[in-house]
């Protein structure tokens, strides 16, 4: 079959261009044709993948968004896709993934977090917010699609009840992490020499937070929790990985908290599978995230898992095995549970739990299931064309 995947921007990074590589890969492995609609795409190569880009000359990336779904909708229109998988905004595809969740539930739970101070003074919602919720309201209409993929149970009851999905035409397919890369035995070298460039004893109790959004990750919640975690453990290190605009501001929260030479901003960080393989602790006390990937990687590093249950990814975990889900993030609940799990986070058995729960939750699998969902799709769309063919001839 010929497959389209549909993504604003193509990259070699991110949680949904991740997916949209993998699966790519996985599609022509298996001997279809694929082509990426994009806006832009990253360069080098990309064996087997085909690439439409869309580019309309508009000027401010909302304009640009609406100009994208547009051309995508003109494009597909006169190809022969068999099937056409969307992964952002637009409403001109057989299968849509909501890889990031229900926009307005985004909005709800973690818009004013991840705004700046002066940010959350505005009443209105964002022009870019808005657009973004009426394409997707547009895209769910019934009988604009035939599948709809999500990444967590959470998700799949969210987006039924705000969406009226029915239930025959929703699924749940978890993440995927590939972890012959977060393998922690092959990553000791580099974890071990990380520890020291970060001057890390190699005793030392590190506690790793990974984001690109310290506001809705719940970053403030963990430097809150800091002087109560370090009064417990004096050993205790912070590794914050992530870039924010807003990083100043938690870099001056530390200092005001005392906690300051307790933590290490390390920025965006290429090598993500080494800084897991450094930590003995990974934290994400988020307001809200579909399925956080990070926690998959931590946990194919042996690492265990403490976060929220508005983490969609909280729902593969067995709590007090894996990690702890945590129902409130409030510092005085973060803290006990980081101290509770520092005690037992270089257990043997604690990291083989979590390296094996990781591994059950391969990509391969992640892009097996998404395969069949797209086959399914293409049978009924091919079935629906020979339908109209008939009616013609009648």
């Amino acid at each position: 079959m010929h497959v389209a995947l549909v993504h604003l921007r193509h990259a070699a990074t991110g949680g949904t261009e991740r997916y949209l590589n993998q699966l790519a890969a996985h599609l022509v492995a298996a001997g279809h044709t694929v082509t990426v609609i994009c806006r832009s795409h990253a360069p080098g190569a990309w064996p087997g993948i085909r690439f439409a880009v869309l580019r309309s000359p508009v000027p401010g990336k909302t304009l640009r968004v609406l100009a994208f779904a547009r051309d995508v909708a003109r494009h597909v229109a006169t190809q022969p896709y068999d099937v056409v998988l969307g992964l952002g905004w637009g409403w001109a595809q057989d299968v849509i993934r909501l890889g990031g969740g229900c926009l307005a539930t985004h909005r709800e739970r973690a818009l004013a977090a991840a705004r700046a101070p002066w940010q959350r003074l505005l009443p209105t919602v964002p022009l870019k917010y808005r657009v973004a919720e009426a394409l997707e309201n547009r895209a769910l209409a019934p009988g604009r699609y035939r599948h709809v993929i999500v990444n967590a149970e959470m998700v799949r009851r969210d987006a039924m009840q705000r969406h009226g999905i029915p239930e025959e035409r929703i699924s749940v397919v978890y993440n995927g992490v590939d972890a012959a890369r977060f393998d922690p035995e092959r990553l000791a070298p580099q974890a071990a020499a990380l520890r020291r460039r970060l001057d890390l004893a190699a005793d030392a109790a590190v506690l790793l937070f990974v984001g690109s959004s310290f506001g809705r990750k719940g970053l403030d919640t963990v430097l809150d929790a800091l002087p109560e975690i370090a009064a417990a453990r004096p050993d205790v290190r912070l590794v914050v990985a992530g870039g924010d605009s807003r990083r100043a501001e938690y870099e001056r929260r530390a200092r005001r908290l005392g906690v300051d030479g307790l933590c290490r901003f390390v920025g965006a960080v290429a090598d993500a599978e080494v800084v897991h393989a450094a930590a003995d602790v990974f934290v994400l006390p988020t307001l809200y995230d579909p399925f956080a990937n990070v926690t998959l990687e931590a946990l194919a590093c042996g690492v265990p898992v403490i976060t929220s249950r508005d983490n969609g990814a909280a729902e593969i975990l067995s709590d007090g095995r894996h990690g702890t889900v945590l129902a409130t993030p409030a510092p005085p609940t973060l803290a006990r549970a980081v101290v509770a799990w520092l005690g037992r986070a270089r257990d043997p058995g604690v990291r083989t739990a979590c390296r094996e729960l990781a591994r059950s939750f391969s990509a391969e699998r992640t892009t097996r299931d998404s395969t069949r969902i797209l086959e399914a799709a293409a049978a009924e769309r091919a079935a629906a064309a020979r339908g109209r063919t008939a009616d013609r001839t009648c």
